[in-house]
């Protein structure tokens, strides 16, 4: 079937399957605010860049994409400079600071002695929120010899993270290793 019968025959009501994500159209107008908002209070330094090129919500949005990434950078290097400081830890991916413009900021790794789920219970326990398992990514897991472990511990930042949230679970981390 090319549509289902109560949609109309042409686009974009034919490929409607049902009643429409109303909630996520809301949502949008949100997280559009949200990021004028961000670019308006944390991005006017960034104006300049976009001069002539972008002016209202446009400018906003772009000032906020450029504050975002400087920000989330600055965490990057920060998580990448701290994970390292931790006694048998191994970060999977890019580990130099002059790349980290290359990586988002997530950062998957292996902790000596402990199994990527023992270590997640473990944060949990103390309000932080990380990730274990092979993301979908069982062939890496696999070549990397992983997946009998558990595969790997991943941490995302973002940019309503803070300095404070990576000393938290770097403290934690560093008192599993003790």
């Amino acid at each position: 079937a090319y549509k289902v019968r109560p949609a109309g025959d042409l686009p974009p009501d034919k490929f409607e399957t049902g009643t429409q994500n109303f909630e996520g159209i809301a949502a949008t107008l949100g997280a559009m605010e949200y990021f004028e908002w961000l670019g308006n209070t944390f991005g006017s330094e960034y104006a300049a860049n976009y001069q002539g090129s972008f002016s209202g919500r446009a400018l906003a949005l772009k000032q906020a994409m450029a504050a975002i990434e400087v920000y989330e950078i600055e965490l990057n290097h920060s998580l990448l400079e701290s994970l390292g400081s931790i006694a048998g830890l191994q970060i999977r991916g890019i580990t130099s600071p002059h790349g980290l413009h290359q990586r988002v900021p997530t950062f998957s790794f292996t902790l000596q002695g402990w199994t990527p789920r023992a270590i997640a219970e473990a944060l949990a326990a103390e309000g932080i929120n990380v990730w274990d398992g092979n993301f979908y990514a069982l062939s890496v897991t696999e070549r990397l010899g992983l997946e009998e472990q558990g595969g790997l511990l991943r941490v995302g930042l973002a940019h309503y993270n803070t300095q404070a949230e990576i000393d938290k679970l770097v403290d934690a981390l560093g008192r599993l290793v003790q």
